[in-house]
């Protein structure tokens, strides 16, 4: 069985909440009392009491903070995270959480990301969030994490930037290609960047079909309203497997451009730019395009974390004026690296698991080439080579 963890934002998501509802499913208090000098930040109170919202009772965490430094650049929020004992995964998730929030602030103000102070988001209690957060569902043994649709709130907020319409245009941005919705209204703010950040980098979409409750828990937020309970609920669950994998596929997003004056290499060159900064698919597909003009489309699969800098990377590097956006979901079969010995010369062969529980491998091309020209055999040979001895070694 699989470890899992379901957001349920029925009030909205902040990262104050998470932290709550990580408590109440059992996350001992000691690691949140303990998580500013663990972090390396000084003078920090740590309040956790039991609170009522809606009449359901909630956890809540508050950080009594002194005067910070007007904003934080990226740079010393990622040395803050960096210099923590967190595990290298919970370094890397905080550092996708900021990076995000920064280069979504960097696109609204027409900036650079070198030079964005983030405001809320850098300040000592948000650091604690996104960093408590993640390691606590590490400590809690949660591999996967999934998320509902999300309730942005209405009205207005007062920020550093002055009173902006809710959601604010950076929450706005890091939700794209997320299930959200509206309101309530007169419920202001309800999804912060913070908590925004967290599921655009934790969730791998909407929970699976079944899943077994162990825990449960809610984290209150600051507003207590009268007429519904202001809080995060977090189910711990075990799924299989196979649930786990059938959870409605990856949430991914796909850019699209068409161009009609680049060259070949060009092209080629722009693809592989694409693949480098962390493209999971590039295409280049012929179309007809205005005037009868010969052209190709340049379509782009990207990871929600990374479509951002692919967008800017596809605006700056093609001739494109346009780049179209939208959310898909695409389901990953298992697979994993298997190496065989072909006349001595190693050959790696990607093996995939078949929802029919079949299993086919084939060499890397790559290794292939390699080999062939190594042994002065035709690759075709080496690729039938590697694979009879991929299915003796595998029905041993």
């Amino acid at each position: 069985m699989t470890r899992i963890a379901i957001l349920d934002p029925m009030s909205g998501i902040a990262g104050d909440m998470c932290l709550g509802a990580l408590l109440d499913c059992g996350l001992p208090e000691s690691f949140v009392r303990d998580l500013p000098q663990t972090l390396g930040i000084a003078d920090i109170g740590v309040n956790i009491t039991r609170v009522s919202r809606g009449q359901i009772a909630c956890t809540k965490v508050d950080f009594t903070i002194p005067p910070q430094p007007h904003g934080r650049h990226l740079k010393h929020i990622k040395a803050i995270v960096d210099a923590t004992p967190a595990p290298a995964s919970v370094k890397e998730k905080a550092n996708r959480c900021f990076t995000l929030i920064t280069e979504c602030e960097a696109a609204i103000h027409g900036t650079t990301v070198e030079r964005v102070h983030l405001h809320e988001v850098g300040s000592v209690d948000a650091i604690l969030d996104i960093v408590g957060t993640i390691w606590g569902l590490e400590q809690l043994g949660v591999q996967h994490v999934y998320c509902g649709t999300i309730p942005l709130g209405d009205g207005f907020v007062d920020t550093q930037h002055g009173r902006m319409a809710v959601p604010t245009a950076a929450t706005l941005r890091l939700l794209e290609g997320l299930p959200v919705r509206p309101g309530p209204e007169g419920s202001g703010e309800l999804t912060t960047p913070t908590g925004a950040a967290l599921v655009r980098v934790l969730s791998e979409g909407p929970p699976p079909a079944e899943f077994v409750v162990t825990r449960s828990g809610f984290g209150a937020g600051t507003k207590d309203f009268k007429d519904r309970a202001n809080a995060l609920r977090i189910w711990i669950a075990d799924a299989s497997g196979e649930q786990v994998r059938d959870a409605g596929g990856e949430g991914v997003s796909v850019l699209a451009a068409d161009v009609d004056d680049m060259t070949g290499e060009a092209l080629a060159v722009l693809a592989e730019r694409l693949r480098a900064a962390g493209a999971l698919d590039v295409v280049l597909l012929q179309v007809l395009m205005k005037k009868g003009r010969p052209g190709v489309r340049i379509e782009v699969l990207a990871a929600s974390t990374d479509v951002d800098a692919l967008e800017s990377l596809l605006l700056t590097e093609s001739t494109t004026i346009g780049v179209r956006r939208y959310a898909a979901s695409r389901r990953v079969l298992p697979r994993e690296r298997v190496v065989v010995r072909v006349e001595g010369q190693e050959v790696a062969l990607k093996v995939v698991m078949r929802p029919d529980g079949r299993r086919t491998a084939k060499p890397e091309s790559d290794d292939v080439q390699r080999v062939a020209a190594a042994l002065g055999r035709a690759a075709r040979e080496v690729a039938e080579a590697a694979l009879a001895e991929w299915r003796l070694t595998s029905s041993r």
